[in-house]
């Protein structure tokens, strides 16, 4: 536990309430029986849903929702045992559409899913140190055929670049119209793919040449931060817990995870980089990586990258941000928002 601790200060260092859980809707005719429901639950374990009916009205049926999923239909008010372990983290909104007397009401109330994974303390050792251009808000950094290519942000400033990691000669920039704030990208089926910030406007370009060749909308109502992919699918994150999945083909979002360390969700998460079937995210303002499991929102891990700034001019607001992987070295690239430096690293347990 004790190490669990430090882990979770290193990654979040501060707590969170969880107001409203376990609550009925209490204008409706019937309320589901929460009376023993935990405020907190893991995937291994399995609630009671049953139906509390005050008004003694002859029920027909119940059928039963877990996240607008229907989960199964029930005679009268007979009780379901409801397994949680293919539910995603997070809050558990429990819905029971009552059939009674030729009507209908809804029931609602909701628990949290919280992670069963204590997370790993990783360690890296440094195998190479590179200049980085102080200039550079980094905001997504990723290796297309073995060239680094980096996205920064802020208004009038931001761009997208193609250099030499070693000595850190610009093959290409693209700079961005000054209403853009630059934000993550990510290279997939020949494209490449840039976000910007507060605009809901995201880029398409060509990966070879970098020509523009679409614009598109957020198809939700978020804010634009780091993107990865895993080969098929994309990956956006958007300030809060949550890490959207995302067609490539149409920009839509198809689903989403939140991300959780314990019992504690982590807001926040930012730039992203998809490694060998993990996704490592840098969480804004910590100095810290987390692997994270794409399928369920779990934190496996945790990199304490504080050791790194030390080493650099970085000043207190200079945040960590910037993974890429490069296949070909299988090592891993990381650096700050205008840090003067950028390390290849390997990660050991």
């Amino acid at each position: 536990m004790k190490n669990y601790n430090f882990l979770f200060i290193i990654l979040l260092g501060i707590t969170f309430s969880n107001c409203g859980t376990k609550k009925n809707d209490v204008n409706s005719i019937f309320t589901f029986d929460n009376s023993k429901y935990k405020e907190k639950y893991q995937s291994q374990e399995s609630l009671e849903l049953g139906i509390l009916n005050s008004n003694s009205k002859e029920v027909d049926s119940v059928v039963y929702f877990n996240n607008d999923v229907k989960i199964v239909s029930k005679k009268g008010l007979d009780k379901l045992v409801f397994n949680l372990k293919d539910e995603k983290l997070g809050y558990q909104k429990l819905k029971a559409v009552v059939y009674f007397d030729g009507e209908s009401s809804d029931a609602t109330t909701r628990i949290e899913l919280v992670s069963n994974v204590t997370p790993k303390l990783l360690k890296y050792t440094i195998i190479n140190t590179f200049p980085h251009d102080t200039a550079s808000f980094t905001e997504g950094l990723e290796f297309y055929k073995d060239t680094l290519y980096e996205s920064t942000g802020l208004n009038s400033k931001s761009y997208l670049r193609k250099y030499d990691y070693k000595t850190g000669k610009i093959f290409q920039q693209i700079n961005l119209e000054s209403q853009y704030f630059g934000e993550g990208i990510t290279f997939l089926n020949g494209k490449l793919f840039q976000l910007t910030w507060q605009n809901k406007t995201g880029f398409i370009y060509n990966a070879k040449t970098l020509k523009l060749e679409k614009t598109f909308t957020y198809d939700k109502d978020i804010e634009g931060w780091g993107l990865t992919n895993d080969g098929k699918y994309i990956y956006q994150t958007d300030k809060t817990e949550k890490i959207w999945k995302m067609d490539p083909n149409t920009q839509k979002m198809i689903s989403y995870i939140n991300v959780y360390s314990g019992e504690s969700k982590i807001p926040s998460i930012n730039e992203l980089e998809w490694i060998n079937g993990k996704i490592y995210t840098n969480v804004w303002t910590k100095d810290a990586i987390a692997v994270v499991n794409p399928a369920t929102g779990a934190v496996e891990g945790i990199l304490d990258m504080s050791g790194l700034r030390k080493l650099t001019t970085a000043k207190p607001d200079d945040t960590l941000n910037g993974i890429a992987y490069n296949p070909k070295t299988k090592t891993i690239f990381v650096t700050g928002k205008n840090w003067n430096k950028m390390f290849e690293i390997t990660i050991l347990e």
